[in-house]
């Protein structure tokens, strides 16, 4: 498709966010060329070479997310590749992780369309390539740093001695980006923080569970067992044969520490961390029983929040901008949603190269205040969570507290955002 656009576009990282992007992005005819770090493979079985700790992770895409994935054009392709049908309803229940199990709270919600999609990451990876033209996506390509040049355009640095320049850079390099250290400046500490959080996941099929003597019902909708500093999601996957187990143990008498040495994913002992969860009872210790190989996965996030997600003709996207930690599930959506955003400014007929920098204004003004609010929620909600004491003023703070905390994330009228753009747009007479 031939493009009005004089202005040619850089995307570093080519994840869930850099490659719908770059889908939006062609189809409007924009010249885009996409960089990625890591090689294309079929070692993880769906021909994206994301490392075998990756490989059985899957993208929890909420109804925000889903509503952004339709409206970028990219939703079917992405359904097509994942084992639910159609998107279900994500509505989690909370019990105890105490004997003997007590049901604590169903969450409901007044969400129009309160629908959820989960797919392998690999799989979503490969929906989105099979949209893109091969030419444009170039692997094994880590960019060090990004620069201005003498003429004005920006210039990413390759470890390969490779350089490369565009007009227009999006840093969708994920959680450890090179791009958020440009927008940020040297001046600037890094703000990316571990806060004594760590993810143990494993998947466990769901006829080890029943046969061994498991009484919650974990086929239905997730659930989250919750106990002192520490909670465990449990939800089914693979048509329910299979439980997907992530326990979460945060040490909060330790202030949140600086970036820890990569890579953060290790395998961890069953020892390891059912000593964690000693305190709990039957069904939870019944499951921790059967994740034989825990990964252990060192959870980052940013901290303080970014005030700014764009500096000169440089903007981020997803993980780049908002890393929080994942107790809404709801990072990736907030990623979506900054792409679903910035690909409505970029297309607009009357965005040039010479209004780029207004134009990246108003996603400066839309987005970090939203995403920002949710990193913000995801901490309290995980805090909220890791303070249950199985008590009967526990369990109505805790209804309390997570009564309507998805509502802000699932709810939120994108279109609004966009339409708040361009009415600020015309009004300086950019557009």
């Amino acid at each position: 498709m031939s493009s009005s656009k004089d202005f040619t576009v850089a995307i570093c990282g080519g994840g869930l966010c850099g490659l719908a992007c770059a889908v939006a992005l062609s189809r409007a005819g924009i010249s885009v060329t996409v960089f990625e770090a890591s090689s294309f493979s079929q070692e993880s079985g769906a021909g994206v070479g994301l490392g075998r700790a990756t490989s059985f992770i899957r993208a929890s895409v909420l109804p925000n997310a889903v509503r952004a994935l339709k409206g970028l054009g990219i939703f079917d392709a992405i359904l097509a590749r994942s084992d639910q049908p159609e998107p279900a309803p994500r509505l989690f229940g909370f019990v105890s992780a105490k004997d003997p199990h007590d049901f604590i709270f169903s969450y409901e919600t007044r969400c129009e369309d309160p629908v959820a999609l989960a797919i392998y990451r690999p799989a979503f990876l490969e929906a989105l390539l099979s949209l893109l033209d091969p030419s444009i996506i170039h692997f094994q390509k880590r960019c060090t740093s990004v620069n201005v040049s003498e003429t004005g355009k920006h210039v990413m640095y390759f470890t390969d001695d490779t350089i490369h320049e565009a007009d227009l850079v999006i840093g969708a390099d994920g959680v450890r980006s090179v791009t958020r250290r440009y927008v940020i400046g040297q001046v600037l500490k890094n703000p990316l923080a571990y806060p004594n959080t760590a993810a143990y996941r494993g998947l466990v099929p769901t006829e080890d569970l029943r046969r061994a003597g498991v009484q919650t019902n974990l086929t239905g909708r997730p659930i989250c067992f919750l106990g002192s500093g520490k909670h465990m999601i449990c939800f089914p996957i693979k048509g329910a044969t299979v439980i997907n187990i992530v326990v979460f143990v945060t040490d909060y008498d330790k202030p949140p520490q600086s970036e820890l040495p990569y890579p953060w994913v290790e395998s961890a002992s069953q020892i390891e961390l059912k000593d964690s969860c000693k305190d709990w009872g039957h069904d939870p210790m019944i499951i921790l029983d059967h994740l034989k190989n825990p990964s252990k996965w060192s959870i980052h996030a940013l901290d303080p929040p970014l005030r700014s997600y764009v500096r000169d003709n440089v903007v981020l996207v997803g993980d780049a901008s908002h890393a929080m930690l994942p107790h809404l599930g709801a990072g990736v959506g907030q990623g979506f949603e900054d792409v679903f955003v910035l690909v409505q400014l970029l297309t607009h007929s009357k965005t040039q190269k010479f209004n780029l920098c207004d134009v990246l204004a108003q996603y400066d003004n839309v987005r970090p205040p939203r995403a920002n609010g949710v990193l913000q929620a995801s901490a309290r909600v995980g805090r909220l969570y890791d303070s249950f004491r199985s008590s009967e003023q526990d369990e109505a703070r805790l209804q309390q507290g997570l009564s309507g905390m998805w509502e802000n994330v699932w709810g939120h009228d994108l279109y609004e955002d966009v339409a708040a753009a361009f009415e600020s747009l015309h009004r300086l007479q950019v557009f």
